[in-house]
């Protein structure tokens, strides 16, 4: 349980594909397999009836029943409803219906009206992985599904940067303080990512010289990857189903039959990737007609072609906003299970112009690995070197806000400004400071994104709402009244974007300087608001002034919160409850099957045959097959609360047969202990009787109490046996196992009382000669008698029937 504590996870959430990574006391970073023993996870929820299944239990009803199974849900996580995604999601899977949430404006699936946690060890802290690409939206929606889930998210962090980091862990000794630029190149399932990061060495005040990694350029194509790819060879495959004319129907109508076409699409181009051709096939495809037909890896390159022209598009975008030449990137490193696609890797070599593409990373696990670092090291937990990571905002974040100005002439116009907060590509956590410097009363101003127009058009489609929040300060003239004797410095708005590149907004406070006690004039007041950067190394000049900081109280009006209303909660918490309700069912279930089976087993062997006379045979036979019965015509759909009685009365049964069963085994080795506890005990006893009454170091009282307990434990041990042997095996036993571990526990903790008092006991001090003046004859008497009393203080331990010594030197 305390290891189980102190352990953290990370989270891989692909778009296909989740792994996790676990990190605890005594087991390094490693990829935790599922039930299913793999390595990773199918992102598939299924809700049907009254069950709710996860990973590849789920990804096995949807070629039998599409409709309740849902897959790929990134692309559409917290998209509004008329987000282009959302509608390329329901084309992709034409078997669900979204819907508009008109509370929030995002989607939701509509099921039927019946429908009304699986890890070995209960985790908490986690740091999730995201794409580089989310953004607010998207990043607090996986935060707020996150803590539905009822897991600590030690830190969002970008999957590219996990990667990145968990490249440059195992290659530390090769960082320097020369600056090393690496092209990661992620193409997964849904989306295709390309990151530059720089690696070299840093000097930090607060413990040294340690390796950085910066993100210096990302560039993204959100629906480019290899699920794009299964589509086309699905639809292909439907092709040549309704060419073969087998069927009068189209096969592309049936909801079923492309489920289980594109699960052998999904095979295909696995296949294809390292064989020229393959034989597609399909038993029973529709109305139980057989499907074969070949593809070659040509015809899948055809249907391909223009994703396969997409491919550079990343690598362009990352160069240009991290504002370098490939010239300086030192290698290309590939990640993401659809770089494997052979295309992929000859369109790309082209296109970076190297000699070869690097393969020297996990293209699967990487993300995971790099995550559970960050994740130890962020518990307080675990130690580990640090390795310090400068991430990057891919999009950048301003401050929008109108004020009135008076011109020249007198005529009063409201101008609007902006003030970049976050530019793109800055990194982050970092913490920055706005100033109002020309308000005097309440007022408002926006949180925006920036300049996005690096995004083509169907990107900033699907990015959705640019405007992120809507701030109104009050109190801010009362704040003015308050101190109106006092110098502002302006209304300064305090923000954070932190580790997991969400954006906080801090607080708002009116920072005054009182002049009651100090004869300097006050500064003029700037005509422009300012940004400013808020780092520990940078120290403010003295003030005399006293400094008065008022907060300002702020009321926020968020466009892209997406709280869960308190009817999704209660189909959550349902949902749960029954996950709940039927591990625990199955649990008893198969617990009553196993005693079922284990008992019947046993009630042949001679051990549990002796210790029951034959009318508990009988009864207990008897009961346990009208039990197995009772399993195959209704126990299969019993409720919990039935099958726990049926166990509990099996148990309670034939409680008294495995008790006798139990102690018949335990007695040998119970008896056998006890036997040389006394028989060490006594020879013990009589070692320390033989130390001569000047050097004896126990008192009568000591030694008579061990010789009372070795002589009670004896009788006891003698009786009890016997009488044992005058019982019936299929009787009530009276030597039982804990009463002998009893008798045994009490003498030895006797013997260990007097060998500690041994331990720490000194020697008496020796009589000196008293006439010095002695004939040798003497002499040789007293070296004589020397020599007696050297050996009556040196016992020889003495030793026990096995050989081994029951007592120490003492002297």
């Amino acid at each position: 349980k305390r290891g189980e504590s102190i352990a953290v996870m990370s989270v891989d959430l692909g778009s296909e594909w989740m792994k996790i990574a676990l990190v605890k006391p005594g087991v390094p970073m490693e990829i935790v397999l599922n039930k299913e023993s793999r390595r990773k996870t199918p992102v598939a929820v299924c809700l049907k009836e009254n069950e709710r299944l996860f990973g590849d239990s789920a990804l096995g009803v949807a070629v039998k029943n599409p409709m309740v199974v849902y897959r790929f849900l990134q692309s559409i996580l917290g998209k509004t409803a008329d987000n282009p995604q959302v509608a390329q999601y329901q084309k992709h899977f034409p078997e669900h219906q979204l819907l508009r949430d008109e509370k929030r404006g995002t989607v939701f699936f509509k099921f039927s009206d019946t429908l009304q946690r699986n890890f070995w060890q209960p985790i908490k802290d986690a740091v999730i992985t995201v794409p580089a690409y989310f953004n607010q939206a998207e990043r607090r929606a996986v935060l707020q599904a996150a803590n539905i889930a009822g897991l600590k998210v030690l830190q969002l962090i970008n999957d590219n940067t996990a990667v990145a980091l968990n490249y440059g862990v195992f290659r530390r000794k090769d960082i320097n303080s020369t600056a090393q630029n690496i092209l990661f190149y992620d193409m997964g399932s849904g989306s295709t990512t390309a990151t530059i990061v720089t690696y070299q060495t840093v000097k930090t005040k607060e413990s040294g010289t340690h390796p950085q990694l910066q993100i210096r350029g990302v560039g993204f194509d959100r629906t480019l990857g290899g699920f794009e790819m299964e589509l086309r060879l699905r639809d292909h495959l439907a092709k040549l189903f309704n060419e073969q004319k087998k069927s009068k129907k189209d096969v592309r109508e049936n909801l079923r039959a492309m489920a289980k076409l594109l699960k052998e699409a999904q095979r295909l181009k696995t296949v294809l990737s390292a064989n020229a051709e393959h034989m597609a096939q399909i038993e029973g495809l529709m109305d139980d007609i057989d499907f074969k037909a070949k593809v070659t890896r040509s015809e899948f390159e055809a249907l391909c072609e223009d994703l396969f022209d997409r491919v550079p598009g990343p690598v362009k975008e990352a160069l240009a906003a991290a504002e370098m030449s490939m010239d300086e990137i030192e290698q290309v490193i590939l990640v993401g299970g659809s770089t494997r696609v052979p295309k992929v890797q000859d369109v790309l070599l082209k296109a970076v112009g190297k000699e070869e593409l690097s393969k020297n990373i996990n293209a699967d696990e990487a993300a995971a690995m790099g995550a559970v670092y960050q994740a130890a090291a962020l518990s307080k937990a675990f130690k580990v070197k640090p390795f310090l990571v400068r991430d990057a905002a891919v999009f950048p974040i301003q401050v929008e806000f109108s004020r009135e100005t008076e011109e020249e002439d007198g005529i009063k116009t409201m101008k609007h400004n902006k003030r970049i907060l976050f530019q793109r590509m800055a990194p982050y956590p970092q913490r920055k400071v706005i100033t109002f410097n020309r308000y005097m009363d309440d007022f408002v101003f926006y949180i925006n994104y920036g300049d996005l127009s690096f995004l083509g058009e169907q990107d900033l489609k699907v990015f959705g709402s640019q405007n992120l929040t809507m701030v109104k300060l009050s109190g801010v003239g009362s704040s003015f009244k308050k101190h109106s004797d006092a110098e502002s410095k302006g209304i300064k708005a305090h923000f954070n974007m932190d580790e997991s590149g969400v954006l906080i907004l801090d607080r708002v406070s009116n920072l005054v300087l009182d002049f009651k006690t100090d004869a300097e004039k006050p500064e003029e007041k700037s005509d422009a608001e300012k940004v400013e950067e808020t780092e520990a190394d940078k120290k403010s000049k003295p003030q005399k002034k006293s400094k008065i900081s008022e907060d300002i109280t702020v009321e926020l009006e968020v466009n892209d919160v997406l709280d869960p209303s308190t009817e999704d909660m209660e189909v959550l918490q349902d949902l749960t409850d029954r996950d709940l309700e039927k591990q625990e069912r199955e649990k008893t279930l198969n617990s009553l099957e196993a005693f079922i089976f284990e008992t019947q087993d046993k009630m042949y062997q001679d051990e549990y045959l002796a210790v029951v006379t034959e009318e508990e045979k009988e009864q207990i036979t008897g009961k346990l097959s009208e039990a197995s019965n009772w399993m195959d015509e209704e126990g299969y759909t019993a409720g919990t609360k039935e099958l726990k009685e049926k166990l509990s009365e099996l148990k309670k049964l034939c409680k008294a047969m495995f008790f006798r069963v139990e102690e018949r085994k335990k007695w040998p080795d119970r008896l056998a202990a006890l036997d040389s506890m006394l028989n060490h005990s006594t020879i013990f006893l009589k070692s320390v009787r033989l130390i001569p009454e000047g050097d004896q170091i126990f008192t009568e009282v000591e030694l008579k109490m061990l010789e009372r307990v070795i002589n009670e434990t004896m009788t006891w041990k003698n009786e009890t046996v016997a009488e044992q042997e005058k019982l019936s095996p299929t009787e009530k036993p009276v030597l039982l196992s804990k009463d002998i571990e009893a008798k045994h526990s009490f003498l030895d903790r006797e013997v260990n009382y007097l060998l500690n008092k041994a331990k720490f006991a000194k020697p008496k001090p020796k009589d000196k000669a008293k006439d010095k003046n002695t004939t040798s004859t003497e002499n040789s008497n007293a070296n004589s008698t020397a020599n007696s009393t050297e050996d009556a203080e040196k016992v020889i331990p003495p030793k026990s029937d096995d050989g081994e010594s029951v007592f120490f030197f003492l002297a």
